[in-house]
């Protein structure tokens, strides 16, 4: 056997050397692209502590060490709890520990003078999963982009007031969540930067969802009541409101210019006033982070001013480049104001979203919200700001080259140093799940596979001139658990794509649940998974953000609009996705027809059937009758749209994150044909049982 190089003993295990790509093909990964991925991490400081930063376990694993010494020390133990243990240990004996609860408990070793610790993580052997799909039976709820919704009430992007009336429309027919968007925290100052996948801060929330309306300080303000008649403010409340794509920078104009008033007005409250007092409970409780996040986009919002081409921390002055700088400081101290004013719109959009989830209690919906983890930050945002060491600015993540994305995909995104979590006993992944966690039922992990592998682009190349880099999957997977388990919510993972069988039985034994999209549910070249084959510990779906609408994808617009942006390498490649498009309505018309969706009638039964109301509803009484636990509905479909929400693959070349309904939701729940739908689906969900 060939000895191993200095490379391949530094990547191994953590940098791939090869590939099985998405037709099946194995694919080399060049010397140059492990040395460049390689040199992007953290050196760590190995045998420098006798323990781990953590050590992780399943309950009922025999809770076993071996410390490297060279003489015997002393261990003392303490539990999450508080109990205590104490003992010596040998140089070369395993240090057996006493049996432990679920949960985070602390080891100190001192050795030769020196004290080390580690954190003892003790999980369940899965995530939590409701009551309600323990008992077998069958929900479905709504799935929304909250950005897209239109109404009556608000400023021309859909918002929390928006999601109360989401989720009492969905709770009254039936339904037993509302799925949401990633609300992450975006660029206030840099609006045009919409989208939820590429967000400032993971921790924090998007402050354009705030319902202005509904701010006390909103509603008791003389000035804001002035400001609200004015008449051209509702003329640019109007203006907002009739576009078809979400005009970011009005909208954003018009709540920052509407909830300076009700902040200045909330400044006046006394400090033992409940208000004022719920505020400063909530910015001690966020500590570095949320201070982190108000200072950066008091700062972001002062760079823009004086040069409308920053784009964020990276294009700042050296002096604002770290948040421990003294300028950093000075501002912190001269702009107080300011950040308070950040710092109290995260606290109103916690206040709202926790109102939603309280909602949701109310009606006793059995998941209620059910939120989408993005799967990183901007390269240039509040998080990546704090947080240098543990992200390498240097590369970004994406996917190979496959079937639906021929030229690969990068999506801009800095990856986390895999040797920096663990090196932080996992703070940060626990730090960031127990964000995600807060107020909701259920929670989509954006693209699973990164808990095994992260496909990582040097800064500069293509995408498809990237390797895959492991991560510690059992370690994430065991905390995961752990923080499912202790806020009651359930976990979808995102497993679309090219799924390595490695993380497949992994995720299932985790309790983590599957996303099953219809499009990509084709069984063979004649059929779709008949409904009784599709998995139960599994979400089903139309389409998603990224895909086409049902009417969309059966009249192959997306294929159209592909070629029109030049997002395919050539014709050939075009034609055969045309060709497997057709053959995919055919397989799809004969299963619903077998399925007893469809009646057999005849003008179905052609590869170009038209896409009608009947052919929609009948695809989604498909989708009702699967056996997935969970069934996600979007208003695209009740509504019959075309136009997509997203379009991977372009950053310019198309409005993402803009393109609205096509409807209010005044005009969408009182349409008869969406009540018989939605009462249909009710009906097939609940007979499953």
């Amino acid at each position: 056997m060939k000895p191993k190089n200095h490379l391949d003993r530094a990547a191994d295990g953590l940098i791939a050397p090869d590939y099985i790509d998405a037709h099946g093909r194995p694919q080399q990964v060049s010397t140059l692209t492990r040395e460049r991925l390689l040199g992007l991490m953290q050196p760590q400081n190995a045998g420098a502590s006798p323990l781990p930063p953590a050590a992780i376990f399943r309950q009922g694993e025999p809770l076993t060490l071996s410390p490297v010494l060279l003489s015997a020390a002393s261990w003392q133990l303490t539990s999450e709890g508080g109990a205590c243990w104490s003992g010596r240990c040998a140089a070369g004996e395993t240090l057996t520990l006493p049996p432990l609860p679920d949960g985070y408990h602390q080891l100190t070793l001192e050795h030769e003078a020196q004290r080390y610790g580690c954190c003892v993580i003790v999980a369940p052997p899965r995530c939590y999963e409701p009551p309600a799909l323990l008992a077998g039976e069958s929900l479905w709820g709504s799935c929304i982009q909250l950005y897209t919704l239109r109404s009556a009430h608000n400023w021309g992007i859909g918002d929390f007031g928006d999601l109360r009336r989401m989720i009492d429309e969905t709770a009254r027919r039936g339904g037993a969540f509302v799925g949401l968007n990633p609300l992450h925290a975006l660029f206030p100052a840099e609006p045009e930067s919409a989208s939820p996948y590429s967000p400032s801060s993971r921790r924090w929330l998007n402050i354009l969802y705030i319902d202005v309306n509904a701010v006390p300080d909103f509603q008791q303000s003389e000035a804001a009541r002035a400001w609200w008649r004015l008449e051209a403010t509702q003329q640019a409340l109007q203006a907002a409101r009739r576009t078809e794509w979400v005009d970011y920078p009005a909208v954003t104009r018009l709540k920052l210019e509407g909830l300076r008033l009700a902040w200045q007005a909330f400044r006046l409250r006394d400090a033992d006033d409940a208000e004022a007092a719920a505020f400063e409970d909530f910015v001690e409780a966020g500590g570095d982070s949320l201070l982190c996040q108000g200072l950066f986009d008091a700062l972001h919002a002062e760079q823009r001013k004086q040069d409308g081409d920053s784009h964020g921390w990276q294009s700042w002055p050296d002096a604002f480049q770290h948040p421990d700088s003294a300028a950093v400081l000075a501002f912190r101290i001269e702009q107080s104001d300011e950040v308070r004013f950040y710092l109290w719109l995260q606290w109103l959009a916690a206040r709202q979203f926790a109102a939603c989830w309280q909602r949701c209690r109310q009606h006793e919906m059995a998941i209620g919200l059910y939120r989408d983890l993005a799967v990183g930050v901007a390269r240039d945002g509040a998080e990546t700001w704090r947080e240098r060491e543990l992200y390498c600015l240097e590369a970004s993540v994406g996917a190979p080259p496959d079937i639906l994305g021929p030229l690969g995909q990068n999506w801009g995104l800095p990856p986390m140093d895999p040797q920096v979590m663990a090196a932080r006993a996992f703070e940060p992944w626990i730090t960031l799940l127990r964000a995600s966690m807060q107020d909701c039922g259920a929670l989509r992990i954006d693209h699973v596979m990164a808990l095994l592998r992260l496909w990582w682009i040097p800064q500069g190349e293509s995408a498809a001139e990237g390797a895959y880099v492991h991560y510690p999957v059992d370690a994430l997977l065991a905390i995961l658990a752990l923080e499912s388990q202790r806020h009651r919510c359930m976990v979808i993972g995102e497993d679309l794509g090219t799924v390595p069988a490695a993380i497949v039985d992994k995720l299932r034994d985790a309790g983590v649940y599957s996303y099953k999209v219809l499009y990509f549910e084709q069984a063979s070249k004649q059929a779709f998974r008949a409904p009784g084959q599709w998995p139960r510990q599994a979400m089903a779906v139309a389409t998603t953000h990224d895909m086409p609408t049902l009417r969309g994808w059966w009249r192959s617009d997306d294929l159209r609009l592909g070629s029109k942006l030049g997002l395919y390498p050539d014709k050939d490649v075009l034609a055969g996705l045309y060709r497997d498009r057709q053959a995919a309505r055919k397989a799809l018309l004969q299963t619903l027809l077998r399925s007893g969706a469809l009646p057999p009638r005849r003008r179905f039964q052609r590869g170009g059937a038209r896409m009608t109301r009947a052919l929609s509803q009948a695809i989604l009484g498909y989708l009702a009758d699967t056996q997935s636990a969970l069934l996600g509905l979007q208003p695209e479909e009740w509504l019959d749209m075309t136009t997509p929400v997203n379009v991977p693959g372009t950053v310019d070349a198309w409005p993402n994150w803009r393109r609205k309904l096509s409807a209010t939701l005044e005009e969408m729940f009182s349409d008869p044909a969406v009540d018989a739908l939605l009462a249909a689906v009710d009906r097939g969900r609940k007979g499953m049982k």
